[in-house]
């Protein structure tokens, strides 16, 4: 599995799959993967190639009395999870 860490990179590797007539599958994710994302990936999985899970934790998806700073970053166990599923790219960018 690959790590993608910049857009510019990202869009190199959807532009790649277009060039090839492939779907590319993207998976959407704040990390803390568990079964919901992971039979996500499945489906998508099943349906294109190559599949990119994204793990990005968004400050602005919080709300005033929600903490960001506590949200759970399980960036090597989601890797893990991600590899054993045999998922072609993970797009983690940093977050500016």
């Amino acid at each position: 599995m690959e790590t993608i860490h910049t857009v510019a990179w990202m869009k190199q590797v959807t532009a790649e799959a277009r060039k090839n007539d492939r779907v590319l599958g993207f998976v959407p994710t704040m990390g803390a993967l568990h079964e919901g994302h992971l039979s996500l990936i499945r489906a998508a999985q099943k349906q294109c190639s190559p599949v990119v899970v994204s793990i990005f934790v968004n400050s602005k998806q919080f709300g005033p009395t929600e903490d960001f700073q506590k949200y759970p970053r399980t960036l090597e166990a989601d890797r893990a999870a991600l590899e054993s599923l045999g998922v072609d790219y993970l797009f983690a960018p940093p977050p500016e």
